[in-house]
């Protein structure tokens, strides 16, 4: 599975007709400029060089699969200063059948230890290896109308948690929207993001407690700020003009961060 790749420097191309069906079932890629294209192309195999994929539970790693995973993980660093850079803390990635049952313990505010399961589609680990499921991956080759993509989700907390805990604020450049320090940038993120975030945790609000419309946007992404960040970052790379018929002020700043051409 690739596995010549990682003896190569830089990597060569990737198969056409492989690459050709990956754009083909994936059609949020495969409609991007054909500069990106290009660019996504050769980010996706320098992917395949340098990581290593698992699979659980029997799953086996095919190349489709492998490519798969990687085409989608490198959009949203595609504009980013430093490519791939910002996927340089870990190596792993395990991909399970479907989804997995996560155990969790959570102690609140009162010193209280709460446990209880979640089932989770993926899971990205602070300087770890990212999870995910093959039939939700596989998924989002048809939820582009509802913004849904695990990888990219996942993939958006491990460059939210280059500054540390995933917060729903990821790195930003020195002088971002006209900012003179990082205090100021990290200021000027949350004064647009923070107010999409309420804006989605009221819709959902009011539509589990009172029958209210459900949210466009997945109402996951209310769970915290963190969490709000991948979700509207999933609707960004696959469904932009849907997000920005609703969180118009974020789609700006998003521009402004991942650098996508004002073309698209």
């Amino acid at each position: 599975m690739f596995g010549w790749l990682r003896k190569l420097r830089p990597p060569p191309g990737l198969p056409d007709a492989l690459w050709q069906a990956t754009l083909a079932r994936y059609r949020f890629l495969g409609e991007r400029p054909a500069a990106d294209l290009e660019r996504l192309r050769a980010l996706a195999a320098a992917f395949l060089r340098d990581k290593e994929f698992h699979g659980a539970h029997g799953f086996v790693i095919t190349d489709e699969v492998a490519l798969a995973i990687a085409a989608q993980a490198v959009l949203p660093v595609l504009h980013l200063k430093g490519g791939l850079a910002w996927y340089d803390d870990f190596v792993g990635i395990v991909v399970h059948p479907s989804e997995v049952v996560a155990h969790r313990t959570t102690t609140d505010a009162s010193g209280v230890v709460h446990q209880y399961d979640e089932i989770v589609a993926g899971e990205a680990m602070d300087r770890g290896p990212v999870m995910l499921s093959w039939q939700d991956v596989l998924a989002s080759s048809v939820t582009r109308a509802e913004g849904y993509n695990v990888v990219i989700h996942e993939f958006a907390h491990k460059i939210d948690m280059r500054s540390g805990e995933a917060d729903g604020c990821p790195p930003l450049p020195p002088g971002f929207l006209g900012t003179r320090s990082a205090r100021e940038a990290r200021a000027a993120w949350f004064a647009t993001l923070q107010p999409a975030y309420e804006a989605l945790r009221e819709k959902a609000i009011v539509a589990e407690r009172f029958g209210g419309e459900a949210p466009w946007l997945d109402p996951y992404g209310a769970q915290s700020p963190a969490e709000f960040f991948a979700v509207a970052c999933e609707a960004y790379f696959v469904n932009r003009s849907a997000l920005e018929a609703e969180f118009a002020g974020l789609v700006g700043l998003f521009d402004a961060f991942f650098k996508a051409p004002p073309s698209r």
